[in-house]
C-alpha cells in the first residue's frame, strides 16, 4: 500500500520529488514507525531512495514499471508461503518433532504449489500495474488436473475383424 502510494505521488509530481513517510502514514492509515522499518528494508533492497532534511522523504529508485511486486514483498521479508510445512523442521503433521523424520502431511503439495502460484503471480505484476489498476483478471488460468481414471469397458472386436 505504501509503495503504491509512493508511486502514485511520484507520477503526479516530478519523479525526483520526495514523499514523507508522515504523509504516506496518514493517507494509508499506517503507523509511521512501522513504515520507517519497512522503508529501511526497501532502501537497502534498492527499491526506494531517500533524502534528508526539509522537503526530504522517499522516492522510487527506479520506474514503477520496473519494480515487481515480488521484489517488494521479498524486500520487506513478507512471507508468501502458504504452509507451515518445512522440510526437516517438524511443520508437517506427520513429522514427529522438529528435525526428526521427513514425513509430509496429506496437504503438503497443495500448499507448496499454492505458494509457487503466489510467487509467479506477484513476480508477473509491477508496481505500475497496481497503480494503473491493471491487476484484475491477471491470475493465470491453470490447466485442470486429469480426472480420475474411469474403467471403460473395451468393446469386443467385431467378428471377422482379424
Amino acid at each position: 500500500m505504501a509503495m503504491a502510494d509512493l508511486a502514485t505521488r511520484n507520477s503526479a509530481r516530478a519523479a525526483s520529488a520526495s514523499v514523507s513517510l508522515a504523509d504516506i502514514a496518514e493517507r494509508q492509515q499506517l503507523s509511521q514507525s512501522y513504515l520507517e522499518q519497512l522503508f529501511g528494508k526497501l532502501r537497502r533492497a534498492g527499491l526506494v531512495g531517500s533524502a534528508r532534511g526539509p522537503g526530504g522523504g522517499y522516492r522510487l529508485a527506479r520506474p514503477a514499471a520496473e519494480i515487481a511486486i515480488a521484489d517488494i514483498v521479498a524486500a520487506v521479508d513478507e512471507p508468501t508461503k502458504a504452509t507451515r510445512c518445512d522440510a526437516g523442521r517438524g511443520g508437517c503433521l506427520l513429522s514427529p518433532s522438529p528435525g526428526i523424520g521427513t514425513g509430509q502431511c496429506q496437504t503438503h503439495e497443495l500448499w507448496v504449489e499454492l505458494g509457487r502460484q503466489i510467487d509467479l503471480f506477484l513476480g508477473g505484476l509491477t508496481l505500475a500495474d497496481v497503480v494503473k489498476g491493471r491487476v484484475s483478471g491477471r491470475a493465470a488460468g491453470v490447466a485442470p488436473l486429469p480426472a480420475e481414471p474411469v474403467d471403460v469397458p473395451i468393446a469386443a472386436e467385431p467378428a471377422g475383424a482379424k
